[in-house]
């Protein structure tokens, strides 16, 4: 395009010095030099300053190289740093001034000539600078957005991986707690053959009742990993510490040995996370208590009023008569601990003198 632009202005300049009586041996030689600087035009990007530098010398001969000339002024101030294209410049404003020396402008005074000189090459690095100023812009701005958009989804994949985990651990506490009770309940009908029909009929139906449950659940948890709802159409209710009762009635009915000791005020005041959480710390120190001291008792106190503190203690020792075949991976304390502290409470857990204790705050909102 621009060897186009250049092209016709040096054809122009020639028509008028072709009219204005130019001729012989230098008419020849304007008209190769007009020729030649055309045909470096398409090195400019390549080569801006050196091919601007050899097109200024051309213009100090002849005037059919001045659109060549002008062109590469333009292309080196919006390519090169500023001083480099002022350089330019200045060179291509003296070839001009010398050439006007032996080959003066009709009807032109070489001041006046001088300064439009002066003031076309101020322009042409004016609007170098500005073009190149712009470019930077825009790349600046291009930068910014991909950056603001990686961010974005960095934050993004961070609160996906956030709630994984938080179902993940969700997951561990609800089947951990369901699948023992399966176990405890399966180990029962298998180690007593000779119970009544009645008992055995009653245990089975237990069974049958907690892997339904359990498979509930999962069901459940698999949906929230899909971002989907449950299949049944049922959203089952969030388990709040107003349930542990029911919780403690649900392992007593395996065998477990249990004393609540209740001194809340109000257990429905507490708010939904903080209930939910109070009421997966106790699960998951139940299910604890059958894995590793089946048919120990189990000891939990409670205690706490609003605008204060709800406080969790739970306790069972670990002198049983025998192990659980119950297998674990030993991270279900690790994922209480981080749920509790996420909750803005502490969860401590200690083995001492044959006993498990487990303790646990959580703040209570007024």
């Amino acid at each position: 395009m621009l060897t186009l632009v250049a092209a016709a202005c040096v054809a122009a300049t020639v028509v008028g010095e072709r009219s204005s009586g130019v001729g012989g041996p230098m008419f020849v030689l304007d008209l190769a030099l007009g020729v030649l600087g055309c045909c470096l035009v398409p090195l400019m990007p390549r080569w801006p300053v050196a091919v601007a530098l050899v097109l200024a010398a051309f213009a100090a001969v002849a005037p059919t190289a001045t659109p060549p000339a002008t062109i590469g002024v333009l292309q080196v101030a919006g390519r090169r740093p500023l001083p480099v294209a002022i350089g330019v410049a200045l060179v291509g404003t003296a070839a001009h001034a010398v050439r006007d020396v032996w080959r003066p402008q009709a009807g032109l005074s070489y001041s006046w000539w001088l300064l439009l000189v002066v003031v076309a090459h101020a322009a042409l690095v004016g609007f170098g600078a500005l073009t190149q100023a712009r470019a930077a812009l825009i790349a600046s701005l291009y930068e910014r957005a991909r950056r603001a958009e990686a961010e974005q989804g960095r934050r993004i994949a961070e609160a996906r991986a956030a709630e994984r985990t938080l179902i993940a651990r969700e997951m561990h506490d609800v089947l951990a707690h369901r699948l023992s009770l399966l176990a405890t309940y399966a180990g029962a009908l298998e180690y007593r053959p000779d119970m009544a029909p009645e008992q055995f009929s009653r245990g089975a139906g237990v069974i049958r009742a907690t892997v339904h449950d359990a498979l509930n659940e999962l069901r459940d948890v698999i949906a929230l990993l899909r971002e989907e709802t449950p299949t049944d159409g049922v959203e089952r209710p969030v388990p709040a510490l107003a349930d542990l009762p029911a919780l403690v009635e649900e392992s007593r009915a395996v065998g477990t040995p249990i004393e609540l000791r209740d001194a809340l005020t109000n257990p429905t005041a507490l708010p939904g996370p903080a209930g939910r959480t109070a009421y997966r710390v106790v699960q998951e120190a139940l299910t604890n208590a059958r894995k590793h001291a089946p048919g120990q008792p189990v000891s939990i106190a409670l205690d706490g009023t609003p605008g204060k503190r709800l406080v969790i203690d739970v306790c069972n020792p670990l002198n049983g008569a025998g192990g659980s075949s119950i297998p674990g991976a030993g991270t279900g304390l690790v994922g209480l601990t981080e749920r509790v502290r996420l909750a803005g409470g502490q969860l401590d857990h200690q083995a001492v003198s044959g006993e498990f204790r487990l303790h646990a705050w959580l703040p209570w909102p007024a």
